[in-house]
């Protein structure tokens, strides 16, 4: 079980990150909220004027929601609101992760963000990036989200133990499995899969299996010379053109 977590999760605890960062995003706010099991977590709010749609927004295994400074204050003045939180043991959040774990802080964020717009999730799109894609999509299927999009996402927590531990049988034991392959034929949604065609640690084809899984109105968008923490970075400003356009669709706005 040590191993597992320490295969899995890679957090910054607070202090440890760029929160004196924070004043360089208008308006940007910390959000508490607690999930069901009384874990306590933190967010960032960064409301826009005028907003398309809010981004819940669920980040990978590593570091903590300030090394997303960057990409929180592009979607803001590209007109989002942008909620992205902390899992249990990251930042300043209470716990230690597991799979169990971050699905229920998932929940918790959409819950919270669902509450603060007077329970109205019409506008409300799920992102989830890397392990996040996991956390999004298991809250997508529980919860009424807009739409959904997957950024650098892997199939299974045993495919990726085999990937990158190949001449170990890991994936056997492991019991996190964030088990995306299943999922994605279960949701329904609109849904965005965006990966990069150079990704050295999640391959490229794992985000096009999720995508030929998907069952509904679904988009993908590779990135060709991106790898697996850049796609935001390589695909600039078509990268938040592809997010709008498919943001204001899935809440119903112009295509």
């Amino acid at each position: 079980m040590l191993f597992e977590s320490r295969f899995i999760f890679f957090p910054d605890r607070y202090p440890t990150g760029r929160y004196n960062e924070a004043h360089r995003i208008p308006g940007l706010r910390d959000e508490w909220f607690t999930a069901s099991d009384g874990i306590r977590l933190h967010a960032w709010y960064a409301p826009a004027e005028q907003p398309i749609a809010t981004l819940v927004m669920a980040h990978g295994n590593a570091g903590n929601l300030t090394n997303r400074l960057e990409i929180i204050r592009a979607l803001r003045r590209r007109g989002f609101n942008v909620f992205m939180f902390d899992y249990r043991g990251y930042g300043r959040s209470e716990g230690d992760p597991d799979e169990a774990g971050v699905y229920l802080d998932g929940r918790a964020a959409f819950d919270h963000v669902q509450a603060t717009n007077g329970n109205d999730s019409t506008n409300v799109v799920l992102w989830g990036t890397s392990l996040g894609g996991a956390v999004a999509l298991d809250v997508a299927l529980d919860r009424p989200a807009a739409g959904l999009i997957l950024e650098s996402t892997f199939t299974s927590a045993p495919a990726m133990a085999s990937r990158l531990y190949p001449w170990l049988p890991i994936g056997s034991f492991l019991q996190a499995q964030f088990n995306s392959i299943d999922k994605i034929a279960r949701y329904r949604g609109p849904v965005l899969v965006i990966h990069g065609e150079r990704d050295g640690l999640i391959p490229f084809e794992m985000g096009k299996e999720l995508f030929e899984a998907a069952q509904g109105d679904k988009e993908m968008y590779a990135i060709a010379e991106a790898d697996h923490n850049d796609t935001f970075w390589v695909g600039g400003e078509e990268y938040l053109e592809r997010v709008e356009r498919f943001a204001r669709r899935a809440v119903g706005g112009h295509p």
